[in-house]
């Protein structure tokens, strides 16, 4: 049996994930149900601790490298310590800061999901699959973001709206990533605005290069293409096409002086 090397040989992993990134894509869902009802402190420490749950499931499912794995370990930490104390204090910093960790858990994960789905050969369902789980992280990490400068900065980050809830916060998320733009929330200066801003630059990003280029290589089993399937090789004249030169369809090289078949 042949043995892998290069950088084959270092993406072969040593034990095969569990469940891919379909239940990755579950797992975000669950977090953002749950973010719309964290009103509350404690339900501010679960959300964190299932965010926690989803992060290491992407990253066990991509084969994180170790270095961004110490990263995530770090934020988790810090992300777990900030929801415990914050059960039993009400400090407008200490949500900031539990919102900012929250923030980067989410920020970690897309890096290696496009890592891993980029050094795949070819497109199947779990690439797909892949592409949406990390777009969803980062409307979420900037979901997260906001609720941060929401409780850190000193005015109102929505102008005579006020601060964000949670629920809020996600929605005016995935609406300046998506560019909808509703008009309904809007930052009243910085930094929301410059973040705003570079959210909708990053979202566009995203879906022009790394979710197109997924869509354009994916075909599904059995996609039919002029008559043939994905499995199925084309010739260079077409596929179900025979050639013009007989020398060219048996092999034979043309003998010289000789122009080829007249046009």
């Amino acid at each position: 049996m042949a043995m892998a090397t290069g950088q084959d040989a270092a993406r072969v992993p040593l034990r095969a994930p569990r469940h891919g990134y379909g239940f990755v894509l579950l797992l975000i869902v669950a977090t953002y149900v749950l973010a719309l009802q964290a009103d509350r402190p404690w339900i501010v420490a679960v959300v964190l601790f299932v965010q926690t749950g989803t992060v290491w499931v992407a990253l066990r499912v991509s084969q994180a490298r170790p270095g961004l794995r110490i990263a995530a370990t770090v934020v988790f930490a810090v992300a777990l310590i900030l929801a415990v104390v914050g059960l039993f204090t009400d400090v407008g910093t200490l949500s900031g800061l539990t919102f900012l960790a929250g923030s980067l858990l989410y920020l970690v994960a897309p890096i290696s999901i496009v890592r891993d789905i980029g050094f795949r050969r070819g497109v199947d369902q779990q690439t797909m699959y892949g592409a949406l789980a990390a777009y969803l992280l980062i409307g979420m990490a900037f979901g997260f973001a906001y609720a941060c400068l929401g409780a850190l900065q000193p005015g109102p980050l929505f102008g005579a709206d006020g601060d964000p809830t949670m629920s809020q916060a996600l929605f005016f998320s995935f609406v300046t990533m998506t560019t909808t733009g509703y008009g309904d929330l809007v930052p009243a200066g910085n930094p929301a605005q410059s973040t705003a801003v570079l959210e909708a630059l990053l979202g566009q990003l995203f879906l022009v290069t790394a979710v197109a280029k997924v869509v354009e290589n994916w075909r599904p089993r059995g996609w039919h293409r002029n008559g043939h399937t994905a499995d199925d090789p084309a010739s260079d004249d077409g596929p179900g096409q025979p050639p013009d030169d007989p020398d060219r369809a048996a092999g034979r090289a043309a003998p010289p002086g000789d122009p080829g078949p007249a046009l």
